[in-house]
């Protein structure tokens, strides 16, 4: 059974996130501070993080810098303010997804299952003792090997999140095309909770190419399609 980990100093809200999880079948471990989260962290026995992003020793996006210095498991960032900043701002230290309080239950609960079955799904990738080449995708200097999870840009491998992973997957398996933002996230996800305004795959995009070192105004692989989406190489 899933370890989810819950960081709120706000204790009405992290009971309701203890009993909605509880109820979905989850085993839960509750903080109120970023000092307990570390001690948790520090065992590593988690599988899913919920991090709020106020708390009162800390913050969450430190909680989440911490967890990607050594664990890939999801993490999933909770604010009390609808600003980018904040979104952006966790998305770009690793963090898989936000949600914006107040929240449906329904909602976060979908969000929580969506990303540990992306989770499993790599995982299992990871341990199968497959040909290392089966199903290997190339383009222009980058290879990515959904069986091993690896990808390398010119010999060097590339430190990528499962979400990260996931969307170049789905770009290099079918170069010059575009997919719009909306199917990446679908792609990613597979949750209905999609709004025009969601700038999720933006924002990872935008830690794919930094990571890649191709952030110039034509970038060499990842390259916008304005109004559109985003696709491969050229089209």
């Amino acid at each position: 059974m899933a370890l989810i980990l819950v960081v709120d100093d706000e204790k009405e809200i992290a009971q309701l996130l203890d009993v909605c999880l509880r109820s979905e079948g989850f085993d839960t471990v509750v903080c109120y501070t970023m000092q307990q989260a570390m001690q948790i962290i520090a065992q590593g026995k988690i599988d899913l993080a919920i991090l709020d992003v106020m708390l009162p020793d800390g913050d969450g996006f430190s909680l989440c810098r911490e967890i990607r210095k050594k664990y890939f498991y999801p993490v999933i960032m909770l604010t009390a303010r609808d600003s980018d900043a904040d979104k952006i701002g966790g998305l770009g230290l690793g963090a898989d997804d936000y949600i914006t309080k107040p929240f449906q239950p329904a909602e976060l609960m979908a969000r929580v299952h969506a990303q540990l079955r992306r989770y499993i799904r790599y995982n299992q990738v990871r341990d199968t003792a497959a040909e290392p080449e089966s199903g290997e995708l190339y383009f222009n200097g980058l290879s990515l090997n959904p069986q091993s999870h690896t990808c390398m840009l010119n010999g060097q491998k590339l430190p990528l999140t499962p979400t990260e992973f996931t969307i170049l997957q789905m770009l290099m398996a079918q170069p010059g095309r575009v997919f719009s933002a909306e199917e990446l996230f679908h792609g990613v996800w597979g949750d209905e909770y999609w709004t025009r305004n969601n700038n999720t795959i933006a924002t990872h995009i935008r830690h794919l190419r930094e990571k890649m070192q191709d952030t110039g105004e034509r970038p060499l692989y990842i390259r916008t399609v304005w109004g559109i989406g985003y696709r491969l190489g050229e089209g």
